[in-house]
């Protein structure tokens, strides 16, 4: 039988050409031992445009492109395929109208019983489509790789799952000081300070990637040189379609020279702050000097006078007077000032708003004049535990602000109202609670924003010479403060201003507490046996006087040492201590507490007209008496009734 009528039986097999003219997406055909083709499947139609009846009989090199044909490709495919028993390749073919399409070619010999070969079996696909999307694929990978190599300020780098480090771009380089011959295949811990090393942060780096599938943090980390900079660190867990962790992607950026900028802005930030700090002690100390200077002229004057052989009783009862009134008015101002810095000694007590504020009506209308229309809405109940005094100095300072800003006249209404927590103010969050808010509105000139901004400032005025201390508004700012509550203000230029003083409402526990307030009362003063602890020699001295001017026996102690030694040399000998509280060795806090250790039935009474101690610590529910003190306190003080000297409250700021 000759070969070609032998391929002829094979390619007529009814069977095998039902099977293969079936096939759609392969052209499958069969050549002679020349090359020549021998049949032609619907597949083979489909790919290559030419119908059984054009092709069958021709070369098949006639598929090939001309550079492929002169290269002898198609007579080298037949011959390695006879020789080897296979031949498979990719690459370019041509259609029958001239279009190339890329193709995956399988051609094997057909050989007979006997070993003779026949001719061959030819399979080809067209993955043209598969070609470009692969070539796609690699034309991404290679720009991914090309962007990847070409950023400079960043590291960017794969750690396999263990955390060895498996490739390195220029900026890891540029960033961590390694090539990638020196770094790929180390473990990425290096990079890491020793400190770092030893609390196992590289360990806890990759578990919490693992676990949330990302890591991030700015911290310091360390090149080659052993140099540290500041790096922003982000790790991602990559898995693969299964799942799996495979590795992780890590991204640093050396934040060095930004972190060091913002170190630069904290400490400018700083010094800012510390000058403005010293501007505002400059101009309080300025404020503080120029005052008293003022009130000591008036004082130490008055004094000169009185020295005065042969004055007229009349002068000598008016500079007394004016001495008297000038103390007093500088412990006002020492009282401002220590409102305003929080460090006031409070007295309180539980009172109503509402009606303390309508008590205060005929003051305010007297305060004000005729010229301004007070209003007062203060119906509801609030009963607050703050100091009273100072309440009624906050409210007459408002109302007094907002007289000054209306010299022509106006309006001022007072109203109170409960609200269920303090609003943010001035920059502040808000605070849960029930409070009672004081607003304080007038419909005068506004302040300006600007000044708005330094209204609470100690000694700050915008009226002229002589006209304020200042002093006013930060005293409600600091009784606000020291109290638990807080001090709002909202204006406008030519509308008006509106001050809101809020404190906190009084517990119910503090309101069953309360005590009656002190009844004025004529009563004889009991002699006392009076131990007088004070380290200065002068006030020593003049309180020694005036105590036994008052009648009581003093003996004197220069120290807390030298008072505890005295009690203990003669226990029961004294009714009353009356300690002085800032004193080498041991203050009067600390000599209170060890007199109630050792003598619990010993009453002390503490005296300061400022104390660190006190304002940190508290009195811890010793008596307080604020120096300057009075003679009538003092005497209140020894008539023993020690509810009528309330315990101080006090608050750090």
């Amino acid at each position: 039988m000759s070969q070609g009528r032998q391929l002829s039986e094979i390619a007529g097999d009814g069977r095998f050409e039902l099977l293969v003219n079936a096939v759609k997406d392969y052209a499958i055909y069969l050549l002679d031992r020349d090359g020549h083709v021998a049949s032609w499947n619907a597949g083979a139609e489909r790919f290559k445009g030419y119908k059984a009846q054009e092709i069958i009989g021709q070369h098949f090199s006639r598929f090939y492109t001309d550079e492929d044909r002169a290269r002898g490709l198609p007579r080298h495919a037949l011959a390695t395929a006879a020789a080897t028993g296979t031949y498979e390749a990719e690459g370019w073919r041509l259609r029958k109208d001239g279009t190339r399409f890329w193709t995956s070619v399988v051609i094997d010999p057909v050989i007979d019983k006997d070993g003779t070969l026949l001719g061959f079996a030819k399979v080809t696909r067209d993955i043209t489509d598969k070609r470009e999307a692969q070539r796609a694929l690699l034309d991404s990978e290679q720009r991914f790789r090309l962007l990847v190599q070409g950023i400079k300020d960043y590291a960017i780098y794969m750690l396999d799952p263990h955390g060895h480090v498996t490739n390195w771009n220029p900026g890891a380089q540029a960033i961590k000081g390694y090539t990638a011959d020196e770094i790929i295949g180390q473990h990425f811990s290096r990079f890491y300070t020793e400190e770092d090393r030893q609390a196992a942060e590289p360990d806890r780096t990759l578990r919490i990637a693992r676990e949330t599938g990302k890591y991030e943090v700015e911290a310091w980390r360390q090149r080659k040189d052993g140099s540290r900079f500041r790096a922003g660190v982000l790790i991602d867990a990559i898995h693969d379609d299964a799942g799996e962790l495979i590795g992780f992607a890590k991204i640093t950026r050396d934040l060095t020279e930004r972190w060091q900028a913002q170190q630069e802005i904290e400490r400018a930030r700083e010094a800012m702050a510390q000058a403005q700090k010293m501007e505002a002690v400059g101009r309080l100390t300025g404020g503080v000097a120029h005052d008293f200077n003022n009130l000591l002229t008036v004082i130490r004057a008055s004094a000169d006078l009185l020295k005065m052989p042969g004055l007229a009783p009349e002068k000598r009862q008016r500079y007394l007077d004016a001495i008297s009134d000038t103390a007093d008015r500088a412990a006002a101002l020492t009282s401002q000032l220590l409102a305003f810095s929080r460090r006031q000694p409070l007295e309180p007590e539980i009172f109503d708003v509402g009606e303390r504020i309508a008590a205060m009506g005929q003051m305010v209308d007297t305060t004000v004049g005729s010229t301004i229309q007070v209003t007062i809405d203060a119906d509801e109940a609030a009963i607050v535990n703050a100091d009273l005094n100072q309440f009624e100095t906050a409210v007459l300072n408002l109302v007094i602000n907002a007289r000054d800003a209306m010299p022509a006249g106006g309006c001022i209404t007072i109203r109170t109202s409960l609200v269920d927590s303090l609003p943010p103010v001035r920059g502040h969050t808000a605070a849960p609670g029930k409070f009672v808010a004081v607003r304080v509105e007038d419909d005068g000139s506004g302040i300006a924003p600007e000044t708005l901004k330094h209204i609470f400032e100690p000694f700050f005025t915008t009226k002229g010479l002589n006209k304020g201390t200042g002093l006013g508004l930060s005293q409600v700012h600091g009784f606000a403060k020291q109290s638990g509550g807080e001090i709002d203000v909202a204006s406008r230029v030519g509308t008006g201003t509106a001050f809101t003083l809020y404190l906190p409402v009084a517990q119910a526990d503090q309101i069953a507490a309360a005590t009656p307030s002190r009844q004025a009362r004529e009563r004889a003063v009991p002699t006392k046996r009076v131990l007088l602890v004070e380290d200065n020699e002068s006030v020593g001295q003049f309180a020694r006087g005036l105590l036994e001017e008052l009648g009581q026996i003093v003996a004197w102690a220069p120290n807390g040492e030298a008072a505890l030694e005295l009690l203990a040399n003669a226990p029961g000998k004294f009714d009353l201590v009356f300690t002085d509280v800032v004193m080498p060795g041991i203050n009067g806090l600390e000599l209170a507490r060890a007199i109630a250790a050792q003598w619990p039935g010993l009453r002390v009474v503490l005296t300061s007209g400022y104390s660190h101690v006190i304002a940190e610590e508290g009195s811890h529910g010793y008596t307080l008496l604020r120096k300057p003190y009075s003679v009538k306190r003092l005497l209140d003080l020894l008539e023993g009734a020690s509810t009528e000297i309330p315990n101080v409250q006090t608050q750090a700021p």
